[in-house]
């Protein structure tokens, strides 16, 4: 993307607060006011080449430039600055204030006012956040209970936070709102699950009394490695595990018949199910994961 001459290297891309643009001679207010700059915040501007209304990472850099002393990025904000998506459509940016601090409000932010340690601050690319174990803690007690479980799943599979350290940082905050979502989310929390979904799928079934069941499960037969599937009933030789988008790429559908195949031979059942088929028909999911286990208990009482 080849930026015109006129405008300074340093704010072709990123946002910038405008008055301190004005006062190192970079730019003119009569400037500012013109087409080439966005204005996205009060004092914020972003060159219009930068500009992409859908970026959190944009919102995120231009709400760290008005931040008052002491507040920080936080919740799904800071969950995204570490890797991990759990945004929802048009996120705003999260942001945590102390008590006595002022921030005014935009449609592109939601301010939480608490408590903030100088042990739970961080920086993430020069910009501040909560640390992932005060992140883990704040998304766990807020929300809905899926979205809190989801929230967590993801940053503990990618090692971020490990589940006794998150107990124990939750166990020293008594009191706190939200801990009995947090704690009941504690006992559900699985680090191996792999992507939201599949923990939307999980908790599904553990809803409907399919449990227990096991995570990321390695099928082997005499004594070789055949397959890992998401979900498993590892005594009854079945498994449920969500399909993706990735998986109608030609060759990893090829993969996915000669790993089915190979599952199929060492005597198992897997049932494949879509975003579709957890979100907006759960009662036709859970009723065939039902069948599939019923018919194979079925099938071991005969013998």
């Amino acid at each position: 993307m080849s930026v015109p001459a006129r405008v300074p290297r340093r704010l072709a891309v990123l946002p910038f607060r405008g008055s301190s643009a004005v006062s190192d001679g970079l730019l003119t207010w009569t400037m500012l006011r013109g087409p080439t700059w966005i204005r996205l915040l009060p004092d914020v501007y972003v060159h219009r080449d930068g500009y992409r209304a859908g970026d959190h990472g944009m919102w995120c850099e231009a709400v760290s430039l008005r931040l008052p002393p002491d507040a920080v990025l936080a919740g799904r904000s800071a969950a995204w600055l570490f890797g991990v998506d759990v945004l929802t459509r048009d996120a705003p940016v999260t942001v945590v204030l102390p008590t006595a601090a002022r921030l005014r409000p935009h449609p592109r932010l939601r301010v939480v006012r608490s408590p903030l340690a100088a042990r739970d601050r961080t920086l993430v690319g020069g910009l501040p956040v909560t640390t992932p174990l005060r992140t883990a803690f704040d998304l766990g007690r807020h929300g809905s209970r899926v979205e809190a479980l989801v929230a967590v799943d993801a940053l503990l599979h990618r090692r971020l936070v490990r589940l006794p350290g998150l107990r124990d940082f939750a166990a020293a905050r008594a009191g706190w709102p939200g801990l009995s979502l947090l704690r009941e989310v504690l006992a559900l929390a699985e680090p191996l699950s792999e992507s939201p979904m599949e923990t939307r799928m999980r908790l599904l079934l553990l809803d409907a009394g399919l449990g227990p069941l096991t995570a990321q499960h390695e099928v082997r037969a005499g004594g070789r490695f055949v397959a890992r599937v998401d979900l498993a009933w590892p005594a009854l030789r079945r498994a449920v595990e969500y399909d993706g988008d990735h998986h109608r790429e030609r060759a990893h559908f090829r993969r996915d018949v000669a790993r089915l195949n190979a599952l199929r031979a060492a005597g198992w059942v897997v049932l494949r199910f879509t975003a579709d088929d957890v979100l907006r028909r759960p009662d036709a999911t859970v009723a065939l994961v039902r069948q599939a286990l019923a018919e194979r208990r079925a099938t071991a009482a005969d013998h």
